[in-house]
């Protein structure tokens, strides 16, 4: 594939998942990967998908970099990374963990604003993945531009939807991006908070949905065990556990 460097006459070794649902037994703890920052998702989803859809020094972009789990399989994965993040401790927490500064950038910025993204592409990304947050159950930070202080969804749908228009004119054209994001539960409903973004992708830019993964991960820290105090307070109610994320991959055609 020309946007990979798999080698399909090995293609049963690959170890590249083509499920729709990925049941992930922990979080994989090995390198620089730490559980420190709440939100922060599995290596496991970054590195499928560096893997599958670029090459060796190719470069991938996130406007939502977190504790840099991303970044940390770039390194991994000989792959160049370009990381923003709303919040100065963490951007400098990540900065200090960086083995390579040529092939990593990372800045404090704010990416509903166009202006703090120039003079930082000298060429366009070759993937690029978002994982917002997932509206104000976890607030990062007090910035009013943080995505994590808006609970209406309306809001949160325009405010992404800005993020998406500020950052996909720096992926090349027929190339991936791909966001992560999960359900919430808001005014005794579940909110499905992913498909309302999903939808507005498709709705207003011009790209193809090419996957829609669920993943489940086993090992979500409070929320293990038949006999967990979750468990019992879902029983007492009407809700289900929340387990799952999705994973929506695109297609840019523009």
């Amino acid at each position: 594939m020309k946007f990979n460097d798999l080698d399909l006459t090995k293609w049963k070794d690959c170890g590249i998942n083509t499920d729709s649902l990925w049941l992930i037994s922990e979080r994989d703890k090995s390198g620089k990967h730490e559980n420190i920052y709440h939100g922060n998702f599995v290596p496991q989803i970054p590195n499928q998908l560096i893997r599958r859809y670029t090459k060796k020094g190719e470069t991938v972009f996130e406007p939502f970099m977190g504790s840099g789990t991303t970044l940390f399989e770039c390194e991994k994965l000989d792959r160049k990374y370009i990381g923003f993040d709303i919040n100065p401790e963490i951007v400098d927490l990540v900065k200090s963990k960086i083995d390579n500064g040529e092939v990593t950038f990372i800045k404090h910025c704010n990416s509903l604003d166009s202006t703090q993204f120039e003079n930082v592409f000298i060429n366009k990304v070759q993937f690029i993945l978002m994982h917002p947050p997932y509206l104000d159950i976890v607030k990062f930070t007090n910035n009013k531009n943080d995505l994590s202080q808006i609970s209406n969804l309306k809001d949160f749908i325009g405010k992404f939807k800005i993020v998406c228009e500020n950052s996909l004119q720096y992926l090349e054209k027929n190339r991936y991006f791909a966001i992560v994001l999960g359900d919430v539960y808001k005014n005794s409903e579940v909110l499905p908070l992913a498909f309302y973004c999903m939808d507005m992708i498709k709705r207003n830019f011009k790209v193809k949905l090419k996957g829609t993964i669920i993943k489940n991960i086993e090992g979500n820290r409070g929320k293990i065990g038949q006999n967990s105090i979750w468990k019992y307070r879902a029983l007492n109610s009407d809700y289900f556990i929340f387990k799952h994320e999705y994973i929506f991959v695109f297609k840019k055609e523009f």
